[in-house]
C-alpha cells in the first residue's frame, strides 16, 4: 500500500471524527516542532466526556533532500486525554497508539543517542520499514486567547519496528533484509499551536 494512499485514509478519520464532534468543544491543532523538519501534521482533537477527551494525529513528509539524503515518513497516532481539570485547559495525562513507516538514512546531523537507539549509525546508512507502538505522557495546555491555546507535550513508550537496512548509501550497496528492532525511548515531543471551537 502507497504511503500517500495510506495517509489519506488517516486524514479522512480525522475529518470523519471531528465531524461526529459538532456540538461538543473540539480544536485543531498543528505541531510546531514537526512543522520544523518541514513535516506536513494535522489534529483533531474532541471532548469524549467531562474529563475525557480523543486526540487524532496524522503526520506525513514526502519531501525529497539532497545528496541522496531521506527523512520521508508518515505517522498516525491517536490517544486518549484525562485532564486533571477542564479539557483544554491546564494539564493532562495521555495514553496513545503509534503507526506508520518511514525511508530515512545518510543524514549526518543527529549526532546522539536516544535510549537504546544510537541516531549517529544514520550517517551512511538507510532505513526502509514501518512500525508500532505505545506510549504514556503528560502535557500542558496554556489559553492564549478565547480560541487559541499553546500545548506542550512530552512521552515515552515502546516500539516494534521492522526494516530493510542498505549501507553504505552511495558506494557497493549492502543489503540487510528484514531486520527486528525493539525500541523503548520517547514517542511523542509536541508544541502545538490548538485552535478551539
Amino acid at each position: 500500500m502507497k504511503i500517500k494512499t495510506v495517509f489519506a485514509a488517516a486524514l479522512l478519520m480525522i475529518v470523519c471524527f471531528a465531524n461526529q464532534a459538532k456540538g461538543q468543544k473540539a480544536a485543531f491543532k498543528t505541531n510546531l516542532l514537526y512543522d520544523a523538519t518541514t513535516t506536513i501534521n494535522l489534529g483533531v482533537e474532541f471532548g469524549v466526556s467531562d474529563r475525557w477527551t480523543m486526540d487524532l494525529s496524522g503526520n506525513f513528509n514526502p519531501f525529497r533532500l539532497p545528496e541522496g539524503r531521506r527523512w520521508k515518513h508518515w505517522l498516525f497516532q491517536p490517544e486518549l486525554r484525562y485532564w486533571t481539570c477542564d479539557r483544554f485547559a491546564g494539564s493532562f495525562f495521555a495514553f496513545h497508539a503509534l503507526g506508520g513507516m518511514y525511508d530515512v538514512g545518510n543524514v549526518d546531523f543527529l549526532k546522539f543517542k536516544i535510549f537504546n537507539a544510537d541516531l549517529r549509525k544514520m550517517e551512511n546508512k538507510r532505513f526502509e520499514g514501518w512500525f508500532v507502538g505505545a506510549g504514556v505522557g503528560w502535557g500542558h495546555d496554556w489559553i492564549l486567547s478565547k480560541h487559541l491555546n499553546l500545548e506542550f507535550e512530552v512521552a515515552a513508550g515502546y516500539m516494534y519496528t521492522r526494516q530493510d537496512k542498505f549501507f553504505p548509501v552511495n558506494a557497493h550497496t549492502a543489503y540487510a533484509k528484514d531486520v527486528e528492532r525493539h525500541v523503548w525511548g520517547p514517542t511523542k515531543l509536541a508544541l502545538s499551536l490548538v485552535y478551539v471551537f
